[in-house]
């Protein structure tokens, strides 16, 4: 992360706008901020902090005083900051919460807090954009909660880790020194990415519990097969070991034995079931005999009691033979008298309807003196017809009146109607703007996160790239060692070469001086020395070396070396690779840029999906438009629609009027000509009504004299004496049919009696009735001892099948507790070693382990500059003892004193030491973070105060020490009030304050 631009106005002792470009130091590597106390040299760090995070650490847990108390109600308040991360260049502006001017009228307003996060296009760089301006940025986010959201994303680091490793402010410098190690473990996952490992964890924890729950399960299971099949048993004892860890041979056994048991007395039940059945059959067949001798008895003593009842009702049957007689001439003479009762009945009728006609009549006519004669009736028929068919027409109109009623009422509804419909259109008018506002904001918002698309594909394809290259370390890995395998091969053949030259080279020359002493002769000079002494002349057994052995070995030297320079070659050259390899790819594994690469298609396919959505609410505009101009289209239609409804409305009412005239001239005293209509109708209706009652009344006498006559014609012809014999004489079908019956059935049951006792079956036997009953209860004895066994061996039956399904499950839970039990502890002991618990006894969780190793890089890396500015006597340690109550270690930090030898708690350094200490370690952090491939490059560190405590020489180390950072390509912010620091560092911020009393940022404020 590279901190660029500063931009400030109206924050802290600034009133007017003042501008920062850090850019300007990059050259130098290190600048001091340096001004008068209570200039504002830490609110430029507060204006970082703010910009980033919405906050600032100084005023923890109160009301942030922000805005310049020098600021006027209409001077603004605000941050822009602009910051490097990942090749992307962001610019973050943000104003507090402050009391404003209002726009309209006198007096201040309270400003809620903004913010607004911009990145910049690839294709445009211009480092002077001003806020709103369009050329070179493009917005991300413009409200505070989403450019918090935002940053999150953006950059990982929290608050209280970016004052940490980035901007080590006033009280806040020794914190990672001194931290706990929670807090500590905190800021290396968040820089270091090792939050996977935490995740590991977790899965394994939860693969542990699931174990344990699934291990659990089947001991319960177990334990309910147990009781399942003891109650099965009929017993309580449960089962030897069915509950224990390891469910064992004597559960298995156990549930065998209790199968075979309840097997055995199933088949002991089935035997007595079987004697049972056969002592039922033989007590049946007596009970069968004995009640079939019982049976004839009876049915002899019934046939001789039916002949005594039947004798005793002779008489009785002959009167009902007389009747029935009787009854057969009486229904000859019955239609003629209910022909003639059907007569009178019928002259009732009609003397009573002429009765009702005539009073009907007389209601109608006005004159009580009238006799009504067919004559009469007649003629006021005739006159009465004559009115109603002069009313005719005027009735057809008055039966029009309630249609054209309806039709009022019905335009009335529709012109109701249309007028609801063009006030529901002309809401509508009304809120299609507003909806297509809404639209036009969803639009602006898609749009925003589809142009996400670019930046998500450049990611993929930097970790497509970077995937590549960590697929090429494993290959250069296996090339390098095969080639570090062929350099040793080649080294040891040079240096076998180079021995063996060597031999033939030292023989060679032992050789030569063979040679000459072969050619030597006593008392004559040696051609080498002159000497005619020759007291040792030199001897060997050896085959000489001749100059072509020597020409041959020297050959094969050069070929070994040869061979060995092109092995130290390409092991160079696969080194090389593999280095460059490893820097494309980083720390990274492959599983790793897997799930990455997984996270970037995700962020490209939300990219892709919101260019979708927001070619979809695109069209949902265009058809928001279409809709707002068809709206206007139909409001026009309606109101014509209702003014034509209107017109016809009031023709129908004229209608009605002029129908309502002429019934009120041919009414009369009527209220309606209906009503005068129906009067003059009832009238026809009554006079025909009488006329037709006095033709019925003449038919009905006729018609009961002929019937009268017919009646004594039947009397004499079947010998009855008068009307009443006859009606006594006569019955009903019903009851001559009965009496028949009654008749027939004696006849039948004597003739049955009869031959009954006929039957040679019933002969011969003896004359008391035999008693069952002792063979009854043997038989119901037989019986209850039948079903009992048959019960019994189905119970039992049951029980078995019960039992041997039971059995069967227990022996497949049985294997699976066991395989579970092995699986559990393994996942168990695993999970605890990971999780730093037992037998892990450095007490070290595997992302602390991990974190560990990343801590003594960093170590090493602050110890190369504090060794320098503690003259060697103070280097820092990492200390993965277990904590203080067997709490987890693994990234503690201790300090060890050259002087004692030994190492003490970083907490006894002394604010000096402490000082120098924590700034070597921020360095060795940033150094070890950025050099991280993947991880969060930490190009600007910021350093507020701390140098005061410093001696003169220590000062100057440390001086030294920061000033050798100049070519790593980091810059350096130092705030201090030491005047030697301002001598030292050339490029120099100088804060000033105004005879106002606000501070200024002057112009030319950096210095060669």
């Amino acid at each position: 992360m590279k901190i660029k631009r500063l931009r400030i106005a109206g924050f802290g002792p600034y009133k007017n706008e003042q501008v920062i470009d850090f850019e300007r130091f990059d050259a130098d590597g290190i600048f001091l901020i340096t001004g008068k106390t209570g200039a504002g040299k830490s609110s430029i760090l507060d204006a970082v902090c703010f910009a980033l995070y919405g906050s600032v650490p100084r005023y923890e847990g109160t009301e942030s005083p922000l805005r310049s108390d020098h600021c006027e109600p209409g001077d603004p308040t605000f941050v822009e900051l602009e910051f490097a991360l990942d090749e992307n260049d962001y610019r973050i502006y943000r104003t507090p919460k402050y009391e404003k001017k209002k726009k309209r009228g006198s007096g201040t307003t309270m400003s809620p807090p903004d913010a607004r996060l911009d990145i910049r296009d690839q294709a445009v760089r211009d480092p002077h954009d001003e806020p709103g301006a369009s050329g070179g940025w493009r917005s991300v986010a413009t409200r505070p909660v989403d450019v918090g959201h935002e940053l999150s994303r953006i950059l990982p680091l929290k608050q209280d880790q970016f004052l940490q490793v980035v901007l080590l402010a006033q009280n806040r410098f020794q914190r990672f020194l001194l931290a706990k190690t929670d807090d500590r473990r905190g800021v290396l996952r968040t820089l270091f990415g090792t939050a996977r490992f935490e995740q590991l964890e977790l899965a394994l924890i939860n693969r542990r519990k699931s174990l344990d729950d699934e291990l659990e399960s089947v001991r319960r299971h177990l334990a309910g097969l147990a009781d399942t099949a003891s109650r099965q048993l009929q017993r309580d004892e449960p089962p030897g070991n069915a509950s224990a860890d390891a469910p064992g041979t004597r559960d298995r056994a156990w549930f065998a034995a209790a199968l075979a048991q309840l097997e055995g007395l199933l088949t002991d039940a089935a035997e007595g079931a079987e004697r049972a059945t056969s002592a039922l059959t033989l007590a049946t067949i007596t009970v069968q005999d004995q009640e079939d001798l019982r049976s004839r008895q009876g049915r002899r003593n019934d046939a001789y009691s039916a002949l005594a009842v039947l004798d005793a009702r002779r008489e009785k049957v002959a009167l009902d033979r007389a009747a029935v007689l009787g009854a057969n001439r009486a229904s000859r003479v019955w239609p003629a008298l209910r022909t003639r009762v059907e007569a009178e009945k019928v002259l009732r009728q009609a003397l009573a309807g002429e009765v009702h006609a005539r009073d009907a009549w007389r209601e109608y006519q006005d004159d009580p003196n009238l006799v009504e004669t067919t004559e009469s009736l007649n003629a006021v028929t005739e006159d009465l017809l004559g009115q109603l068919g002069s009313l005719n027409d005027v009735l057809d109109a008055e039966r029009l009146l309630p249609g054209i009623e309806a039709d009022i009422v019905t335009l009335q509804e529709e012109v109701a109607l249309h007028a609801a419909a063009i006030d529901q259109t002309r809401t509508l008018l009304r809120e299609l703007p507003d909806r297509l506002d809404e639209v036009d904001r969803d639009l602006a918002a898609a749009t925003l996160a589809a142009a996400r698309e670019p930046e998500a594909r450049d990611q993929a394809e930097r970790l497509r790239v970077a995937q590549a290259a960590a697929g090429q370390v494993r290959r250069f890995d296996a090339e390098l060692s095969a080639a570090h395998l062929a350099d040793a091969v080649a080294a040891g053949e040079n240096a076998a070469a180079a021995v063996g030259y060597q031999t033939l080279v030292d023989r060679r020359l032992a050789g030569h001086a063979v040679e000459l002493a072969s050619h030597l002769v006593p008392g004559e000079p040696c051609e080498v020395c002159g000497s005619t002494a020759h007291p040792a002349p030199a001897t060997g057994d050896d085959e000489p070396v001749t100059e072509a052995d020597i020409v041959s070995a020297r050959a094969l030297l050069k070929q070994g070396q040869t061979r060995l320079e092109q092995t130290h070659a390409v092991t160079g050259a696969v080194a090389t690779a593999l280095a460059e390899a490893r820097a494309r790819a980083g720390a990274r594994t492959l599983d790793e840029f897997i799930a990455e690469m997984a996270a970037s298609e995700v962020a490209l396919a939300e990219a892709v999906t919101a260019g979708v959505r927001a070619a979809a609410l695109g069209l949902d505009k265009s058809r928001l438009r279409a809709e707002l101009e068809e709206a206007g289209r139909v409001l026009a239609d309606l109101c014509s629609t209702r003014d034509e409804t209107a017109a016809r409305l009031a023709d129908r009412r004229s209608a009605r009027q002029a129908i309502d005239d002429r019934v009120a001239a041919q009414r009369g005293g009527f209220a309606s000509v209906v009503c005068r209509v129906d009067r003059l109708q009832a009238g026809l209706a009554s006079a025909r009504a009488l006329d037709a009652a006095l033709d019925h009344s003449r038919e009905g006498r006729s018609v009961r004299n002929a019937a009268e006559a017919s009646v004594q014609t039947q009397l004499v012809r079947e010998d009855f004496a008068d009307e009443q014999t006859a009606t006594a004489a006569h019955r009903n079908d019903a009851e001559v049919r009965q009496l028949e019956e009654l008749i027939r059935a004696h006849d039948d049951s004597r003739a049955a009696a009869r031959s009954v006792l006929a039957e040679a079956a019933l002969t011969d036997l003896p004359a008391g009735l035999t008693d069952v009953g002792p063979a009854r209860e043997a038989l119901a004895a037989a019986a209850a001892e039948r079903d009992t066994a048959l019960a019994e061996r189905g119970s039992l039956g049951e029980r078995v099948v019960v039992l041997t399904g039971l059995v069967t499950d227990a022996r497949v839970h049985f294997d699976a507790g066991e395989e579970l039990l092995s699986t559990q502890t393994q996942v168990r002991e695993l999970a605890a070693a990971v999780h730093g618990d037992e037998p892990n006894t450095k007490r070290m969780r595997l992302e602390t382990y991990v974190l560990a190793a990343q801590l003594e890089q960093i170590i090493a890396a602050a110890n190369n500059r504090l060794r320098t500015m503690t003259g060697g006597r103070y280097t820092l340690e990492h200390d993965d003892s277990v904590q203080f109550r067997g709490g987890q270690s693994g990234l503690g930090l201790m300090i060890r004193d050259a002087h004692t030898g030994r190492a003490r708690p970083t907490q006894s350094l002394s604010g000096g030491e402490t000082f120098l200490a924590s700034l070597a370690l921020a360095l060795g952090l940033a150094e070890i973070v950025s050099n991280q491939a993947g991880g969060i490059a930490l190009d600007t560190l910021f350093v507020d105060e701390g140098f005061g405590s410093l001696d003169g020489a220590t000062l100057e180390t440390a001086m030294s020490t920061l000033d050798g950072l100049r070519a790593g390509g980091r810059t350096i912010g130092l705030i201090s009030h030491v005047d030697s620091m301002k001598e030292q560092i050339p490029a120099k911020l100088v804060i000033t304050v105004t005879d106002q009393g606000f501070s200024e940022i002057g112009e030319n404020l950096l210095s060669a």
